[in-house]
């Protein structure tokens, strides 16, 4: 497949668009999967035989309780994998690929990229699919301290946000065009635009009123998509939603039952008529009187409600919940409700690190395409470096969150070698993560060590 021959300047635009329209991967659409995610449009909120009824009294209203569950879990999902952030670990051999690895982490630090990688961690577990495009701006700025006329930025792109995307795969399996179809509101109208990022070019369509118009066409010299996309086959909660449905469906019903019976009853046993009427109207008073017969009963009837079936139900619903997705329940009732130490609640993520790993494989391939992305960028924004940013490695590494106790860690390890050092200060400062320039600060903490000596001297 020629992606030159689908995009020739001389064929119809539908007929351009139809084509990079081919998806050959296949994703849950988002249309269906919103419902499962958003809370408000579960069958409890929006069955239409279970709506509130009107009666000659008024409106009688039902019990509508929904569980966020599938909300929960992207959360949960997304703070294991990104919640410690995603390190590059860069491997410089000399002088220029150490300052090629600078100017990398620093356009990467000027993006927030911790902060796109979560939002892309949201729409990937809930919408199945994300892009992210990289693209330049003519901007005087610099990284690291050296100067560029491009700014290097970056944005994601998601069915949750109400793109379209469209990547379209050879018979290798390789990217060759990736599009993207949104709408804006230009003037009171809503305007579609169709974008394509191909190795050699941009193209973007513009329709408005059915006309569709080549709005731009552009070369790239980057021999390179500058996206990339990612995806997966079901959401993160998986296929969990009907018993969600059937958690909300219980406690709403049980909702209608209390709300119908909870009042409490004032009722007389008697085959007398026993006299009422003597009950003071103010609401002050704090008494009401009754006559009735000296062998007549009467008192309040309470409603027997089996709530411990109807909580154990629920809870072994979301206990399920979490187990089946390896999700570990961090809420505070549960934390709080289970008294354990401190090594125990380590042990309780353990099962949440093994879906983090079994999750990463699919981000580590994203990250590395990202990081040639970035890399094709950095040697049109610093040409004279392009042998030392071509030979830089660069590795990537994603940490599961896990409740860490470094003293008692740092503290073991001296333990076992009798009390010496355990790692160098180079080491420590630079996994400690204040120091921007490690070898700077060493220098630095050497001169004020050689400065107390010489006053100590003198």
């Amino acid at each position: 497949m020629d992606i030159k021959e689908i995009t020739r300047t001389d064929r119809d635009a539908k007929g351009i668009i139809s084509d990079l329209k081919r998806k050959s991967v296949v994703v849950p659409a988002w249309e269906k999967l919103k419902k499962e995610y958003d809370p408000k449009l579960h069958p409890v909120m929006t069955d239409k035989l279970y709506t509130d009824k009107v009666t000659k009294k008024g409106i009688e209203k039902v019990t509508k309780r929904t569980l966020g569950l599938q909300k929960l879990a992207v959360n949960r999902m997304k703070g294991l994998i990104f919640g410690i952030p995603v390190k590059r670990v860069y491997k410089p051999q000399n002088e220029n690929e150490k300052l090629a690895a600078k100017i990398m982490e620093a356009i990467f630090v000027k993006n927030r990229i911790d902060s796109v990688n979560m939002e892309r961690g949201k729409y990937l577990f809930a919408s199945c699919e994300n892009t992210t495009i990289w693209y330049s701006q003519e901007a005087d700025t610099e990284y690291a301290g050296q100067k560029s006329n491009l700014k290097l930025r970056c944005k994601n792109y998601s069915p949750m946000n109400g793109d379209n995307l469209y990547p379209l795969f050879d018979e290798y399996d390789d990217l060759i065009a990736l599009s993207i179809e949104y709408t804006r509101l230009e003037d009171g109208k809503t305007i579609t635009y169709f974008e394509t990022y191909t190795a050699d070019e941009h193209i973007r369509w513009r329709t408005d009123g059915g006309k569709i118009e080549e709005e731009l066409r552009e070369n790239f010299d980057l021999q390179k998509i500058n996206g990339i996309y990612i995806r997966r086959s079901e959401p993160i909660w998986e296929d969990q939603s009907d018993n969600v449905y059937e958690a909300e469906w219980t406690l709403s019903r049980n909702g209608n039952y209390i709300r119908k019976n909870a009042r409490p009853n004032w009722v007389v046993y008697s085959d007398n008529k026993v006299k009422f009427g003597a009950e003071s109207k103010s609401d002050n008073e704090g008494r009401n009187v009754l006559q009735y017969g000296q062998n007549d009963k009467a008192g309040y009837a309470t409603w027997e409600q089996a709530i411990d079936s109807i909580k154990f139900h629920v809870d072994e619903i979301k206990r399920d919940f979490f187990t089946e997705l390896q999700l570990p329940d961090m809420s505070m009732d549960n934390m709080k409700s289970t008294p354990m130490s401190g090594e125990a609640r380590k042990m309780m993520f353990i099962d949440a690190q093994l879906k983090v790993t079994d999750e990463s494989g699919i981000w580590l391939e994203f990250f590395d395409r990202e990081i040639n992305v970035v890399r094709a960028f950095m040697k049109k924004m610093y040409p004279k470096m392009a042998a030392a940013i071509d030979s830089l490695i660069v590795e990537t590494v994603i940490t599961p969150f896990q409740i860490r106790d470094e003293k008692e860690q740092i503290s073991n390890y001296s333990s076992a070698t009798g009390g010496k050092a355990v790692m160098s200060q180079k080491t420590a400062i630079s996994n400690l993560g204040y120091a921007e320039d490690v070898e700077a600060e060493i220098a630095q903490i050497k001169q004020e060590e050689m400065s107390d000596v010489m006053e100590g001297a003198i």
